[in-house]
């Protein structure tokens, strides 16, 4: 029988006290805290709707009544083309979205909301800009337009072939 091994507790290494922690100053991760925190308090209101989370997204993404390929609306919802494959098939069963094949290139496939799904997202669209313009006002209107001008920079910067991972 082996005697077992004391366990030593681990040390914290010493750090500037007056320097915040690498994560607490991390521009990709404060980018990301604060977008999970802000989406987290409205997806409680589409949880209501028994709608899945990425379903909402593809909804806000066609609410304007626009036609894009799978791959574009993938692209914007942050999935997969195969994950927003399959989400899109549940949204053609559940009513929600139209799919067709594209008129130039079979390979691509269009999808737009249907008439039940512009409808559901005009609801959403509206309690989504409800709760938007409650963190503007806790922002401040001044401070939120210049984030989203910087985000839409950020966005512009770095988005090319090697986004999206």
């Amino acid at each position: 029988m082996q005697a077992r091994r004391k366990v030593q507790p681990i040390a914290a290494a010493p750090r500037d006290a007056a320097a915040p922690a690498f994560i607490d100053d991390y521009l990709a991760y404060l980018l990301a805290r604060a977008s999970h925190l802000i989406s987290a308090e409205f997806h409680v209101v589409v949880r209501r709707t028994r709608l899945p989370v990425l379903q909402w997204r593809v909804l806000a993404t066609l609410a304007d009544a626009q036609v894009s390929s799978i791959g574009e609306v993938a692209e914007i919802v942050l999935v997969p083309q195969s994950t927003l494959t399959r989400v899109a098939a549940r949204m053609v069963q559940a009513g929600l979205l139209l799919r067709a094949d594209d008129a130039q290139d079979r390979r691509i496939t269009r999808v737009r909301l249907s008439a039940k799904g512009l409808k559901l997202a005009a609801r959403l669209v509206a309690q989504a800009r409800t709760h938007e313009a409650a963190v503007v006002r806790s922002l401040g209107v001044d401070d939120a337009t210049m984030l989203k001008r910087i985000l839409r920079r950020l966005i512009e910067q770095h988005a090319g072939p090697a986004a999206g991972g």
